[in-house]
């Protein structure tokens, strides 16, 4: 049987998601709590790769094994052995050739932003003391959704065919000091969301225009692109399939 289990995360303590030579990570968490209650070594494939110190409200994986019996004391089992840090939401079968990374349509991540100092949310939330005008940085956002080449705000040293992905959300919300960026697209480049929300933030800052923007979205560099904005305010926050993978 093949299975997806829903997956959510702390990020602050792992090395992201993906396994690592000297790093602890959650898949390897994931991987050796299921292969110790499963008493075979189980090998997962997650929807996708996030970075050290990201967190995830929501994330797939799948993994092969005989039929369990009961789920729902699976999915207790499994909870009392992860670190506090990590929970499995749900497990379900879906069909055998059913692929949690390749079947994804669609991905969601939100950057969280504290306006000011704010003590119970310095490891969740990227804290700034100025207000950037918000409506200038959807204005920039919305040029997003109409460009399909992001290379400019790739990690420069990566390996993948294309570059090009399509954004069908990318807006800025202010709500109760805090601002929240969501940023959905059917895939994603490594370090993308966060060099977005930098370059973003230097256009409401005053430090790049609307014009600069455009240059950089088309010059394919990411020496032209902002820093990319701290890890521990992005979450990847919903992954989206078609029903057709349930059994």
């Amino acid at each position: 049987m093949r299975y997806f289990i829903e997956i959510a995360y702390n990020g602050k303590n792992y090395f992201g998601w993906q396994r690592q030579p000297e790093q602890i990570s959650v898949q390897q968490v994931l991987e050796e709590t299921l292969s110790t209650l499963l008493r075979k070594e189980i090998k997962l494939m997650g929807a996708g790769r996030t970075d050290a110190g990201v967190h995830a409200k929501q994330l797939f994986a799948h993994f092969d094994f005989d039929e369990l019996d009961n789920k729902d004391e699976f999915l207790f089992r499994i909870n009392s052995f992860l670190p506090k840090d990590i929970s499995v939401k749900n497990i379900f079968e879906v069909k055998g050739d059913a692929h949690a990374r390749f079947d994804a349509i669609e991905r969601e991540y939100e950057y969280l932003i504290s306006l000011g100092k704010d003590p119970f949310s310095q490891d969740f939330a990227f804290q700034i003391n100025n207000k950037p005008d918000v409506d200038l940085m959807n204005k920039a956002a919305e040029l997003l959704l109409h460009h399909k080449n992001f290379q400019c705000f790739s990690r420069s040293k990566t390996d993948v065919k294309t570059y090009n992905c399509t954004i069908v959300k990318a807006r800025w919300e202010a709500k109760n000091n805090r601002l929240i960026f969501t940023i959905a697209a059917d895939r994603f480049l490594r370090n993308m969301v966060r060099a977005i929300v930098g370059t973003l933030l230097d256009v409401g800052h005053g430090k790049t225009t609307l014009e600069d923007f455009k240059a950089i979205l088309n010059s394919k560099s990411r020496e032209e692109a902002g820093a990319s904005a701290p890890a521990h305010g992005l979450y990847l926050t919903k992954v989206v399939y078609p029903e057709v993978l349930l059994i």
